[in-house]
């Protein structure tokens, strides 16, 4: 019964009512679903557009050379198969090695023909280039490793494009001559870079030689005033004999043999290819002459004509040239100015300048200022031309003058010359790095020293002493001082430069010529006494007189000192050019010892009084000739020498 009762109370009965309860309503929490991941979608590929590299242009080619044509013969046959070679000539000093400009050598074809393309880089715009060929097959003969032909064409600037060359003996010929002292082993040529003048001078000298177009001599510059009389062998018979003499080797192996034997030098290698050959023949230009020219083919047999019709005295090439205003005027002093033009004083007055392949640059000479009766010539630090003028008639009372002329041929010094500070019929002139212008006084045997402005340096009645007797001819040394050769009493005397201290010392017989070395050395040339005497700087003898009993040493008037320090002579009366080893030769050569032959160098070219002598910056000799009225060159003979020279000689 409780348990009803309770249950009703907790029930929450009413009076007798059952009533039915209704439970509030039930939120159900969120149901969060699981998240869905949707499938992955790839998005269609993006093509980037194209994308266009900006345009890459190659460096250009520095100095390009054009493009031209060349054709490799050995007389008139094509020398097919050929190496052919393109050179820039080298720029470290004599013989360096040269740049090959091709990338890769090109081949003569069937007709000797081989094309170079434009666009080959030359080291400078100015670089002298030139072609080698070697080996190849000439005819119906085997293939020939001893052909080696050499053409030097220019400066890279200067060549024509589309041009066409011809490489034969003839070229080589003409290019080992001309290049003689820039050739080194293995057919290089090359020069110091502050010489690029004097090796540009030579190429020149080549084409004036050979025409590089047709491969005969002489060449299409070659001047109408060259070769002229009375030489009896001209430069193109020598040209020719040397290039038939070639050919022996170049037709034919078999003919190798004898040419190879009759080039190697005393003590050297025999060559074993046809430039090498050439070279030594130039270089040793007395020696087998007579050998050499047995070998030459028979009359019609030979590829080049005309040839000597005897064996020439020796292998040096002369060339002779006239016109200018010293025909008829008896030529005397020579100088050579920086670029290598090449200045001659006249006895009768005028002044001659020629380029430097022998081109006069005035038809009739330089005249005015007091030119007249002049021995000497000398080039200054400027490149004026001094002269002087040993008796202009009304001037300084017929006693003479110097004459200063720029370098395009103006009088620089009045209308009468110089006549102040002593001058006194001068002879001869000499100047210092300094310009200071040293001229002995034959007159009144006096020297007298100018400024580079013509003013007197040595006292108005010029240096005196009774050491002085008629002086004729003066040098300096690399310490400013002066040496004076005394004809009057067989001396010479050393000056300095202010005149306080005069030492002479014994000399030959009528001392004429003077040069000093590259050690301070003087040289002195004994006109009556057929001797070069030797000094040491100090005064001390070398030598009292080198001769040879008159079979070149004949009456030595010029005297010049090349860059090896090797002595030149010109002979007045042998008709030749000597050549002495200088100071500082080496055993087995003693100093004075007598290099060219026994009746000198280039007597077959028709000297009868070769008077002045220099040596220019291609290595080639200039001789003046009073008698004939000629200036002649010797081809590449001599070490180069800096131009002018001013002092002893330096290396350009």
């Amino acid at each position: 019964m409780m348990a009803g009762v309770l249950a009703c109370s907790l029930a929450g009965c009413g009076s007798g009512t059952t009533s039915t309860s209704t439970p509030p309503p039930v939120t159900p929490p969120p149901v969060t679903p699981p998240p869905v991941t949707p499938p992955p979608v790839t998005p269609p590929p993006v093509t980037p557009p194209p994308v266009t590299p900006p345009p890459v242009t190659p460096p250009p080619v520095s100095n390009p050379g054009v493009s031209f044509s060349g054709k490799a013969l050995a007389g008139t046959q094509p020398i097919v198969g050929a190496t052919v070679q393109l050179y820039a000539a080298g720029t470290t000093g004599n013989g360096s090695a040269a740049t090959a400009l091709l990338s890769s050598a090109l081949t003569s074809d069937s007709t000797g023909v081989f094309t170079v393309a434009a666009g080959y880089s030359c080291p400078a715009v100015t670089s002298q280039i030139y072609v080698v060929v070697r080996g190849g097959q000439v005819g119906s003969a085997v293939a020939n490793p001893a052909i080696t032909l050499a053409s030097a064409l220019g400066a890279c600037n200067q060549i024509t494009a589309n041009s066409q060359f011809v490489i034969n003996e003839v070229t080589t010929a003409a290019t080992a001559w001309g290049l003689a002292q820039f050739f080194g082993t293995g057919g290089n040529i090359g020069a110091s870079s502050t010489n690029a003048q004097g090796l540009a001078n030579a190429v020149a000298t080549v084409a004036n030689l050979a025409n590089l177009t047709t491969g005969a001599s002489p060449g299409a510059t070659f001047p109408p005033t060259a070769a002229s009389p009375p030489m009896k062998v001209t430069p193109p018979m020598k040209v020719n004999a040397v290039a038939d003499l070639l050919n022996n080797c170049t037709a034919t192996a078999v003919g190798c043999g004898a040419l190879f034997s009759a080039t190697t030098p005393n003590g050297g290698s025999a060559p074993d290819n046809t430039l090498d050959a050439v070279l030594n023949l130039v270089r040793n230009p007395g020696s087998n002459v007579a050998m050499l020219y047995s070998q030459l083919p028979a009359s019609g047999a030979q590829p080049f004509t005309p040839v000597p019709s005897m064996a020439p005295a020796d292998w040096t090439l002369s060339i002779n040239y006239h016109g200018g205003g010293i025909d008829k005027n008896n030529p005397s002093g020579v100088g050579v100015d920086a670029t290598g033009n090449v200045w001659v004083s006249t006895y009768s007055g005028p002044v001659a300048e020629f380029s430097t392949t022998g081109t006069p640059m005035f038809s009739s000479g330089i005249t005015g200022g007091g030119l007249l009766k002049s021995d000497a010539l000398a080039v200054d630090p400027q490149g004026n031309i001094w002269v002087p003028d040993g008796g202009s008639p009304r001037v300084n009372s017929d006693f003479g003058s110097v004459t200063e002329l720029s370098s395009t041929g103006q009088v620089l010094s009045g209308a009468t010359g110089f006549s102040s500070g002593g001058i006194s019929y001068p002879t001869a002139i000499a100047i210092d790095t300094n310009g200071a212008v040293w001229i002995p006084d034959y007159g009144n045997s006096r020297v007298t020293l100018l400024s580079s402005a013509g003013q007197p340096l040595s006292g108005t009645g010029g240096y005196q002493s009774l050491q002085f007797s008629f002086p004729l001819a003066v040098a300096i040394d690399a310490n400013h001082d002066g040496w004076i050769a005394n004809f009057g009493n067989d001396t010479v005397s050393k000056v300095s430069a202010d005149g306080s201290q005069i030492a002479s010392f014994a000399s030959g017989n009528g001392p004429d010529g003077l040069a000093v070395d590259q050690r301070g050395n003087v040289w002195i040339a004994n006109q009556t006494g057929n001797s070069i005497t030797e000094l040491a700087n100090d005064g001390t003898v070398v030598s009292s007189g080198y001769s040879d009993n008159k079979a070149s040493i004949l009456a030595p008037q010029g005297i010049a000192i090349d860059g090896s320090g090797n002595v030149w002579v010109a002979n007045l009366h042998s008709h030749a050019i000597t050549e002495l080893a200088g100071s500082a030769a080496a055993s087995p050569i003693s100093p004075g010892t007598i290099l060219s032959p026994t009746a000198g160098y280039a007597s077959d070219a028709g000297f009868t009084e070769a008077y002045a002598i220099v040596v220019d910056a291609s290595g080639n000799l200039w001789v003046s000739d009073f008698n004939n009225n000629t200036l002649t060159e010797i081809v590449g003979v001599a070490t180069p020498v800096k131009t002018p020279v001013l002092g002893p000689p330096q290396t350009p």
